[in-house]
């Protein structure tokens, strides 16, 4: 019989075993072939602003979706390696070199290989078109998606595999080369023995964790995070990665240890669930500890991704909150721009002049307005009536009431917001000829007259703001330059990208002349915001996929293991209810740690990092608690199937 054959008839006799494998390899080339043939679809290109950008996001996302199949897929292979050992044994004592043998596994991964990819790419390629609208619709985009298999995306699918099949094949042979042939036939023999705990260590783990939680907790505004950001961020860092590592090796062992000595431990089946888990922790602890952290990231990568999509339409509009502004020292130029916006089919719905001075900055920017660079260097400032008869125009409710010499910045952007208190303003000082000292009352996270934009670079900088009262603005208009701004609202903005192309052209013929236009920064924004979403939904499915099968493999092997003691049991008369019971609350304490260290972990540094800066959005919390529970459902889900499944395998009941 050759080789060959041996690898089909195994395939065929081990096709339940295989099944498993082939399904982990299906979903592999599917969710590869799906995501690489989006970035060659040109209905797809055809419709984006930033192709190249798309092109580029698409690759390093396909690295990494790429890196993550390797993962499982090596987590599965070393599973079914452990699984066949002794059949291994066998065909090494029949006098087959261990150059066959993993050739024969070469063989058996190209099979599998070859039907994974047939059937994954089919797949791939009719949900390539679902997800291509969907993206088109993330994208805002009325643009249809046809069917396609492009041969750029067959090629590469078809050569990652390839890849895989030859690493597969370097790992088998090296787990075949290191073991022993008296290891091969009692491989499933060896057992575990208990971690020695100790109550200072499992004390220190949950210290650990609890300091990084209250240093979560007290929120970047607060002096730790201010004045100390990198000690603060390693602390938390070390805390919750080495705290994780310990609650698993040293608090979990405590706690069962101290339910092993409380009154009643004999009775029910309290006995037969912790013993099991005391003889796995040395086993589980790298395993649990990486499903925490590794959840931790996925739902703050999920959490990212969607609260950035969600706050991107809204931002934009914030940053840019004229559909058109732009500084017009030639009278006619107004009326010219606004005939052109109608003949392009964007008709003016509303215009509003703004007059400002123009002074230069004597204090540091940095003391009104946070992140100076992003600003261009004068200081305008603007009438306390010119300013509230805008804000409500636009209808926000952020007028200001001030008087003689108070200001208000206006610090868009601004992650820390404030009216300082009688006493405590600080101040900022212009030069207008002479001298003015103004005292700030308020820095504002608002947008009067939003970035400076050109159609090809989107967002320049941003005006510096200060609003003073009338009396104020009145002495030093006869001191300062004054500049004169042309505020538009128009139809169909989203789609002017055309119009600013020659709005920006005339505006721009005079050398430094403010312009800014929302179209140039919402499409690019769009489409970058609808990419990291669309990519990190993608690759949050393949992280899940992994995570689910580290989870699934490693129950199989402790059920496949656990199935002699549960004959015992059986045979000692046990009842089927009771023995359901035992494996739910066993894995319950296997899954409920990580999950729970997992949400508290992502929960804290997102309300901390994310939720506080933009806690002005509506339907944040919503959005971050859906998704929290979303994942919290999931992992249920896979909890009761592991069960399900332990309990099949434990009991005899599937092959």
């Amino acid at each position: 019989m050759s080789l060959l054959d041996l690898t089909l008839r195994n395939v065929r006799r081990n096709f339940r075993l295989y099944s498993v494998y082939l399904f982990s390899m299906i979903t592999g080339v599917l969710i590869y072939f799906t995501f690489s043939s989006l970035m060659y679809n040109e209905d797809i290109l055809n419709a984006l602003k930033a192709r190249q950008n798309f092109q580029t996001g698409v690759t390093i996302a396909s690295v990494v979706i790429f890196l993550f199949i390797v993962f499982f897929i090596l987590y599965a292979n070393s599973f079914f390696m452990r699984q066949r050992k002794k059949e291994f044994g066998m065909y090494l004592l029949y006098g087959m070199s261990e150059k066959q043998v993993t050739l024969m596994i070469f063989y058996e991964t190209l099979t599998i290989g070859a039907v994974s990819l047939a059937a994954g790419i089919l797949l791939g390629g009719l949900l390539s078109k679902l997800f291509g609208m969907l993206l088109m619709n993330l994208m805002d985009y009325e643009q249809a998606v046809s069917l396609s298999f492009p041969l750029e995306a067959v090629g590469s699918t078809a050569g990652v595999f390839l890849l895989l099949a030859v690493i597969i094949s370097i790992q088998s042979f090296f787990m075949v080369r290191r073991v022993q042939l008296i290891d091969l036939f009692h491989a499933k023999a060896r057992s575990e023995k208990p971690v020695a705990v100790s109550a200072p260590w499992a004390i220190l783990s949950a210290a650990m964790l609890a300091a990084s939680y209250l240093l979560l907790a007290s929120g970047k505004g607060s002096v730790m995070w201010q004045d100390y950001t990198s000690a603060s961020l390693i602390a938390c860092t070390i805390g919750i990665i080495a705290g994780t590592y310990l609650f698993f090796r040293q608090f979990a062992g405590w706690l069962l240890r101290l339910v092993s000595r409380r009154k009643g431990y004999h009775e029910g089946n309290t006995v037969l669930w912790t013993a099991a888990l005391r003889f796995q922790i040395r086993g589980n602890t790298l395993n649990l500890s990486f499903i925490s952290l590794f959840s931790t990231v996925l739902i703050m990568l999920m959490c990212f991704v969607s609260i950035n999509y969600t706050v991107q339409f809204q931002a934009v509009g914030q940053n840019l909150p004229n559909d058109v502004a732009f500084e017009a020292q030639d009278p006619a130029l107004p009326d010219r721009l606004a005939l052109l916006m109608e003949e392009e089919g964007h008709p003016v719905k509303k215009h509003r002049t703004l007059e400002a001075l123009e002074t230069e900055p004597v204090t540091s920017l940095d003391t009104a307005f946070e992140n100076p660079e992003y600003y261009l260097p004068k200081v305008l400032l603007v009438s306390q009536s010119a300013y509230n008869e805008i804000a409500a125009m636009r209808g926000d409710g952020q007028s200001v009431q001030l008087q003689g010499k108070q200001a208000a910045a206006l610090a868009q952007g601004s992650d820390f917001p404030q009216r300082y208190p009688s006493g405590g303003e600080p101040p900022f000082r212009v030069n207008a000829q002479t001298e003015t000292s103004f005292t700030l009352v308020e820095k504002k996270d608002y947008a009067l007259l939003g970035w400076a934009t050109d159609p090809a670079s989107s967002m320049l900088k941003k005006p510096a703001v200060l609003v003073v009262s009338d009396e104020a603005y009145r002495e030093l208009a006869g001191k300062a330059p004054h500049r004169t701004f042309h505020l538009y609202q128009i139809g169909n903005a989203k789609g002017a990208e055309k119009l600013s192309e020659k709005l920006h052209a005339a505006v721009t013929e005079t050398p430094g002349a403010y312009y800014s236009s929302f179209a140039d920064v919402y499409s690019r924004q769009i489409e970058g915001s609808s990419l990291m979403l669309f990519s990190g939904a993608f690759l949050a499915l393949i992280a899940l996929f992994a995570l689910a099968s580290v989870i699934y493999f490693k129950q199989l092997r402790e059920a496949t293991e656990a199935r002699p003691s549960f004959t015992i049991l059986r045979k000692m008369g046990v009842e089927q209810r009771q023995m359901k019971s035992v494996i739910r609350k066993q894995l319950l304490f296997v899954f409920l740690p990580p999950l729970a260290l997992g949400l508290m972990n992502s929960g804290l540094i997102i309300k901390t990092y994310i939720v506080d800066s933009v806690k002005d959005y509506p339907n944040i919390s919503a959005l971050v608690w859906g998704t929290l529970g979303a994942y919290f459902l999931l992992y249920a889900l896979l909890y009761l199937s592991s069960s399900s499944l332990y309990y099949k395998i434990a009991s005899g009941r599937t092959a």
